[in-house]
């Protein structure tokens, strides 16, 4: 699978061998400096080998969201309908399910996860709706939806900015979906983040607190990964015709935060301004008495080295493209960084590149 990366001269052997591991998961050393996004971030490689490809008749591409398998293979949503198992070493598909609603009705997935059971939790932007599905792809059921977060006239939610993120956190007891957009009366900017906890005897998820995230200007929150302690990933991201995409990844803690889910309006105003460590104020004490989710910038993806890639459209990096997809795949074995993966949407579009990103992330 082509790698497009900076590496010293190899022989030919060895160059044949990259290649052939160019989109393998996890590598056991640290990214060179000269792939550093950040003092926090480096990119290890880049693979586009699934653009505009299809697979058992299926067009791969659409890919919102990621997660990792029970058995350790990549699964990709796509919000078209269908579900791609990934290999992991290699990224290639190697199964697809359709997904659709009760009714069969198209799928419009965003984000994925999977459950301790291997049940597969698909979130939809359209309602928004959380929908439980087994390995093969028949629905089970669906979980419980705040009101507000509905779209209208149903709720307060903006179309097309419901639903994007969702992840299982550590411990597997608390599932965690994140809004794109504010809804209706809420301040600009200003996300909702919905938590279900899992109930002891049943097991089932049931509807649980709620947080406000202030999402950076014209940024909305795409996806979300989970990681011990109540902190998460959190990818930001924007586009600007004739300039295009802004990729900001932040790292989140939720500890402190006030729990909004009976807030009727987050205006988000600054109180004093003793903030995080973006130098922002993210996180402080508003003048509603309300603490937003704390947030710290890890990497803009626009200082990634490009690695030779090249875009179809205006990018401000040619690395960047519509980035829509995150997991964590694993820990590196030197270091302790998170390896995370990232997907871009391609939208079935011509100027739009479905790419895939392993990254190397240390969370402080």
């Amino acid at each position: 699978m082509p790698l497009r990366s900076l590496v010293a001269t190899l022989t030919a052997g060895l160059a044949a061998a990259a290649v052939t591991l160019a989109a393998a998961g996890p590598v056991h050393a640290d990214a060179p400096r000269g792939h550093a996004c950040s003092s926090a971030v480096a990119i290890e490689r880049y693979s586009d080998a699934l653009d505009k490809t299809t697979y058992a008749g299926t067009f791969v591409g659409n890919l919102s969201g990621l997660a990792v398998d029970r058995d350790g293979s990549l699964l990709a949503v796509s919000d078209r309908s269908a579900l791609f198992t990934l290999d992991r070493r290699t990224l290639a598909p190697r199964g697809v399910l359709p997904l659709t609603t009760e009714t069969g009705a198209a799928l419009d997935a965003e984000a994925l996860a999977v459950d301790r059971d291997g049940t597969r939790i698909v979130a939809s932007e359209t309602e928004p709706a959380l929908r439980r599905y087994d390995r093969r792809g028949r629905i089970l059921g669906s979980l419980p939806v705040p009101d507000a977060l509905r779209v209208a006239p149903a709720g307060r939610a903006v179309a097309n900015q419901t639903f994007e993120g969702l992840t299982l956190l550590p411990g597997g007891r608390t599932l965690l979906a994140s809004m794109e957009g504010a809804l209706a009366g809420d301040g600009a900017g200003v996300v909702r983040l919905q938590t279900w906890q899992r109930h002891g005897g049943t097991g089932d998820f049931g509807l649980s607190a709620q947080y406000g995230y202030r999402a950076d200007p014209g940024l909305g929150v795409v996806e979300v990964a989970g990681l011990p302690g109540g902190r998460l990933l959190v990818l930001e991201r924007g586009f600007t015709a004739g300039v295009g995409n802004t990729v900001r990844l932040y790292a989140a803690d939720t500890r402190r935060a006030t729990d909004t889910a009976g807030v009727a309006v987050l205006t988000g105003r600054e109180g004093d301004r003793a903030g995080d460590s973006t130098g922002h104020g993210h996180g402080t004490a508003h003048d509603d008495g309300v603490r937003l989710v704390r947030k710290t910038l890890l990497a803009d993806l626009v200082n990634c080295p490009s690695l030779g890639a090249t875009a179809k459209q205006p990018q401000p990096n040619p690395l960047l493209d519509n980035i829509e997809g995150m997991t964590v795949t694993g820990t590196a074995r030197t270091g302790g960084r998170l390896e995370v993966l990232l997907v871009s949407d391609d939208n079935q579009n011509a100027v739009q590149t479905t790419r895939l990103y392993s990254l190397r992330v240390r969370v402080a």
